[in-house]
């Protein structure tokens, strides 16, 4: 099976998410001009509960999979990895059950309480099956992650956006006739077509690459896996309560945020809209960035803890450096497009202006969330996956309250809620680099994140010169990609001169 250096995987999972989410934007652009703000409004509603409960479910194995079997290959131990691969399935197989009847059954009023519109219950049960197949699918993603093989999990994500691409247009039309709720529903059966055909491609490579026969002696693994599901559990548990409490969070952001806007004055329709037009158009855009960023901490897990059981204490350093530094690259230019081009940019994309304020000031703050995933692995492979999650709790709670005190305000409104997002997002991240200053006196890059903050402003200044000036034609779309292309070449040249990028590191990419 082939195995790839960390830059090399990170690179063939950043060109796999730079096609997903090219993809995943087309697919928002249908979903959005097909059912509009308020049909958006609804799928986002119900995706929170689902995320929720395919979190549970998967209970943080993916990370302590890859760890496991990392560890295992390297001494060449077969009957561990399938042993690992074995009591993994067991658990999200035993989960997955409990939570799918758990989701059907507690959709009504999970609709009708929380979420105070009763038309999410038809997207809630649609999406109910996809819970399984999640849930081995993150097994088998583990399992690759920890070969160090990143071209399955890379490909099948390919293979997922464009299946749900093909499917969502037709069934969103198909459905829009019977009320935007039932558009909404065939928007998520497009997600879990999508999904299937992803696992399928998995398991079939799966098949194929495989050393040993999983179904062969099944049970004594199982009969002496408990060492191995300790092993698994010390790794899972803690990394399971952090996503827990991100998904607990996402799913009780729309229940507050419509509590909250009702106190402030606004009808059920109107904040559906404005919810909607914020979770379903800005923050897509402002998340572009983090391919890349989820591509470093997926490669960051093995290379970090091999570097630690070595006691390659620079080599984490830098390693940590390098995510931050790349991370800090992938989300800078795009950055200073949508603080130019808040507006022109949502036409372009979406058809609409609204919301080109919120997107503006969200984006500089969305820096900080783009090097929160690489400093949020380097912990769970440092074993202070503990502190990583109460960093979470922490950025949670201090979120939900700015957004209960905020939001519930008339002058406020749904700017109060972007606040209490970019609040989160700066709080957890402070918090993660605090501890990796404290637990392995890991030194903050100050002069490097004062190289970019140069870079930044320089760019900024530039396309604001050009903007003003007037120098490309002001058709919306032809001005921001000739500046956008003016500004990158600009922006690279800038990274390169200041050594934010390393014509070393690309060598490497290209000649191993």
């Amino acid at each position: 099976m082939a195995k790839q250096t960390f830059l090399r995987g990170a690179l063939i999972l950043v060109i796999a998410g730079l096609i997903t989410r090219l993809l995943g934007f087309i697919n928002r652009i249908v979903v959005a001009r097909v059912m509009g703000e308020e049909g958006v409004g609804l799928y986002m509603m119900a995706l929170p509960t689902l995320i929720l409960a395919t979190t549970i479910t998967q209970f943080g194995l993916p990370i302590a999979i890859s760890k496991r079997v990392s560890e295992a290959e390297a001494i060449g131990d077969e009957k561990q990895i399938k042993r690992i691969l074995i009591i993994s399935l067991l658990i999200t197989g035993c989960l997955s059950i409990v939570f799918t009847i758990g989701l059907f059954l507690s959709a009504p009023i999970v609709a009708h309480y929380f979420l105070t519109d009763e038309r999410a219950l038809v997207p809630l049960l649609a999406v109910t099956p996809i819970i399984p197949i999640v849930a081995i699918s993150a097994v088998i993603r583990g399992y690759f992650q920890g070969r160090q093989n990143m071209k399955p999990q890379a490909i099948s994500q390919v293979i997922e956006q464009v299946v749900r691409i093909i499917i969502v247009a037709f069934l969103t039309k198909l459905f829009y006739p019977y009320g935007v709720q039932y558009a909404a529903a065939g928007a998520m059966i497009a997600v879990i077509i999508g999904e299937l055909a992803s696992l399928a491609y998995m398991i079939r490579l799966f098949s194929i690459h495989k050393s040993f026969e999983l179904r062969k002696t099944w049970k004594s693994h199982i009969q002496g896996g408990k060492k191995t599901l300790q092993e698994l559990m010390t790794i899972a548990l803690p990394t399971s309560g952090s996503r827990l409490i991100g998904s607990l969070t996402y799913f009780f952001e729309p229940i507050l945020v419509a509590q909250s806007l009702a106190i402030a004055g606004l009808t059920v329709v109107e904040t559906t809209k404005q919810y909607g037009g914020l979770t379903g158009y800005i923050l897509p855009l402002l998340f572009l960035p983090t391919f890349l960023t989820h591509a470093l901490a997926v490669s960051l897990v093995p290379s970090i803890s091999e570097s630690a059981a070595n006691h390659h204490y620079n080599t984490i350093h830098y390693r940590i450096l390098q995510s931050i530094r790349l991370s800090l690259a992938s989300g800078g230019l795009i950055t200073v497009i949508y603080f130019i081009f808040p507006a022109a940019t949502l036409a372009i994309v979406y058809g609409t202006k609204q919301g080109g304020f919120l997107l503006q000031f969200m984006a500089p703050f969305f820096l900080l969330l783009y090097i929160q995933t690489p400093l949020q692995a380097s912990l769970q492979a440092l074993d202070l996956a503990k502190s990583a999650m109460w960093n979470t709790l922490t950025g949670a709670i201090i979120k939900f309250i700015v957004l209960v005190f905020l939001s519930s305000r008339a002058d406020f409104g749904i700017n109060g809620v972007a606040i209490a997002m970019v609040t989160g997002v700066v709080v957890v991240t402070l918090l993660h680099l605090s501890v990796l200053v404290r637990e392995i006196k890991f030194k903050f890059p100050y002069i490097m994140t004062l190289k970019f903050v140069i870079i930044l402003f320089v760019t900024g200044w530039l396309g604001l010169l050009i903007r003003e000036q007037a120098y490309f034609p002001s058709n919306s779309i032809m001005e921001i990609l000739l500046t956008g292309c003016l500004l990158s070449v600009i922006y690279i040249t800038l990274l390169f001169k200041f050594k934010l990028l390393s014509k070393e590191e690309w060598t490497k990419i290209i000649t191993k």
